[in-house]
């Protein structure tokens, strides 16, 4: 399954949930209105003799005004309830993260730890074609496990426990990042964001039921006799209704873990990397326990951190192991815990500190030739050449300019770094507009900067942005509103604007929108291909035209893309110079809103067009950006 169909199953599950949610509610309103009846009709017949008259459908009919108020109320609480948990968790990732305890990853970290999980986590970014996530680690869980939260790509947060780092080898550890990066990718986060929501939404009538029972009434009264029934009704309601929640959020959640272990070894191409950490967690003391209350976000989690079984988020760590390593004896797991058992503590924190060897880098890719199949298979799937390619990426960041991107005081300068131009006169007047933006220590900062580097190559661009990301998240809202106000005037400061700095603006701007309304990020829409056609048409010549100086292989190259799209053959409609960014911005508004099929079919033309067109790194690296800006996460091509 790619990309695009694990995309289209996450929304189709998020919509099966709001049915079985409705389905939850609507029950629960009637037991509810049940419970009203019945105290009507106890109230009229204390001995309760004419209860079952009541329960009629006369005495439904008399009571409906009632029943429709109780109704309303009841259906209201919980759906407020819902949407408030949702909107606490609105600011994404980083918020769930916060909420158990995860401590902020610092930049300039010395813990040998938290450098060796900062890196995982940059390679598996920058291999897959998205922001880094912000990292946090739970310092007081000694237990084995991690998570990931967020909307989106754009705001997401990856969160590992103290006991995960001590305990795990790098292979092993990259094999939990890459599960929880599966979880990323496949649109996992958003749905599990919206059962917090909902499941808190069921119990908010159990809480309302204890606050009444734990209301003091000065004397015994019918009236408290009656207040007191309610409480009792409201408390069994609400917990009956969050138990099949929790039945429902469980079946969800299994198969969903096995997928993504699946993919972990897809993305690693180690089996025993992640085998390793589940038989760790399986013969640990800790296992994957965690201290705090993890009830609330155990769906999240890369393995149980509660100990349950019908109500169980995950398989049994066993099975989990089984489908990777079909010959795997659960005998292995007790013998594992008595070697734990009896190693001391200190040795086995100071056996899993140790870095292991990074994998060999392989050559520069090549951009001589694009596969469209191979490339829509390898999005949402960063394997091991492409983790290693991000690896080499990385380390080739000069290190004035990866210690910047890493840091909250200089990250907004070196994204501004970024669109400078080498044209010194142009230069002069871009700094000139940072330091009216971002002051004098701004224009410093960019001056030190270009002064360390005074040139950046085209395949390091992005992934210099997307170790950024993190720290650019951490800046005030409206300081990155004004640094995306900044980013225009930059682009437009020569009187001519190149393709790919202005794709690079607008993909940038568009991921800080979605960092500061989170829940509103969305990867795919509803509309058709054929509803956009004058956009795919404005798209396609904007890169026919960029790749190819000659007026005919422009057109060769059009045309190649119109074909991929099964549309009709037509001229190379020109776009004068001052006209095609506002083009460039509405076909790509327009086409961000496709349906996932449609995105993965104009993927292909794209491709098809710049194949034509003589691929160079930048037609690669612009071919990135526009699809990023599209919200397909397109992997380091190698």
């Amino acid at each position: 399954m790619d990309f695009f169909a694990h995309q289209d199953r996450a929304r189709r599950r998020t919509h099966l949930l709001v049915v079985l949610f409705a389905l939850a509610v609507i029950s629960i309103v009637a037991v509810v209105d049940l419970v009203a009846l019945a105290f009507l009709g106890l109230g009229s017949d204390p001995q309760g003799v004419m209860l079952t008259p009541v329960l009629s459908g006369a005495a439904v009919r008399e009571s409906l005004p009632l029943l429709i108020w109780v109704s309303v109320l009841t259906a209201g609480a919980i759906g407020l309830a819902s949407l408030f948990r949702i909107l606490t968790l609105r600011n994404g990732g980083g918020a769930v993260a916060r909420g158990v305890g995860g401590v902020m990853v610092n930049a300039d970290t010395t813990d040998p730890q938290l450098q060796r999980l900062r890196n995982v986590v940059e390679e598996m970014a920058i291999a897959a074609g998205v922001p880094v996530p912000q990292i946090y680690v739970l310092e007081q869980e000694d237990g084995i496990n991690a998570f990931a939260a967020g909307y989106s790509p754009a705001d997401a947060a990856i969160a590992v426990t103290r006991g995960a780092l001590r305990t795990l080898s790098r292979s092993e550890l990259q094999g939990v990042v890459a599960h929880e990066f599966s979880h990323i990718l496949n649109g996992d986060m958003r749905l599990n964001i919206r059962l917090i929501g909902i499941l808190f939404g069921i119990l908010v009538l159990a809480i309302i039921g204890r606050l009444m029972l734990s209301v003091r009434h000065g004397r015994a009264s019918k009236q408290t006799g009656a207040i007191l029934m309610i409480g009792l009704a409201l408390v069994a309601t609400g917990y009956i209704g969050l138990f099949f929640g929790r039945l429902i959020r469980a079946a969800v959640s299994r198969q969903r873990e096995f997928l993504a272990d699946a993919s972990a070894v897809q993305f690693t191409r180690e089996p025993e990397g992640i085998a390793g950490a589940l038989k760790k967690i399986g013969s640990a003391p800790a296992g994957s326990a965690l201290a705090s209350d993890s009830e609330e976000i155990g769906h999240m989690l890369f393995a149980a951190g509660l100990t349950r079984r019908l109500l169980a988020t995950h398989p049994p760590i066993a099975d989990r192991i089984r489908a990777i390593e079909p010959g795997f004896d659960p005998a292995e797991l007790e013998t594992m815990h008595v070697m734990q058992s009896a190693a001391a503590p200190s040795e086995v924190g100071v056996v899993a500190s140790m870095a292991e060897p990074r994998p060999a880098v392989e050559a520069r890719p090549s951009a001589s030739s694009l596969d469209a199949d191979r490339i829509v298979e390898a999005i949402g799937r960063p394997d091991t050449a492409r983790i290693q390619v991000a690896a080499r990426l990385t380390r080739a960041i000069p290190e004035p300019l990866a210690r910047a991107a890493r840091s909250t005081e200089w990250v907004m300068t070196v994204v501004c770094y970024l669109l400078i131009d080498p044209d010194p006169e142009i230069r002069e007047r871009q700094l000139l507009m940072v330091a009216e933006t971002l002051g004098s220590e701004g224009e410093r900062q960019a001056s030190t900067l270009l002064s360390a580097v005074p040139s950046l190559a085209a395949d390091l661009r992005i992934p210099l942005l997307e170790i950024a990301f993190p720290s650019l998240r951490r800046r005030p809202q409206a300081e990155l509103t004004r640094l995306t106000a900044l980013l225009e005037r930059l682009i437009h400061a020569d009187g001519r604007i190149d393709v790919f700095e202005y794709v690079l603006a607008r993909l940038l701007a568009q991921q800080i929108q979605d960092t500061i309304t989170p829940a509103d990020a969305r990867s795919a829409g509803t509309a058709r291909l054929s509803d956009c056609e004058n956009e795919v048409r404005d798209l396609l010549v904007i890169l026919a035209v960029h790749g190819n100086p000659d007026q005919r292989a422009a057109r060769t190259a059009f045309a190649a893309g119109l074909a991929s799209l099964g549309m009709r053959p037509r001229e190379l409609a020109r776009i004068g110079p001052d006209d095609w960014p506002d083009r460039l911005d509405h076909a790509l508004a327009r086409l961000d809103r496709l349906r996932m099929d449609d995105k993965q079919r104009l993927l292909r033309a794209l491709i098809a067009t710049l194949k034509h067109a003589g691929i160079s790194r930048t037609e690669i690296e612009l071919l990135r950006a526009v699809v990023a800006a599209l919200h397909v996460p397109l992997p380091v091509l190698d």
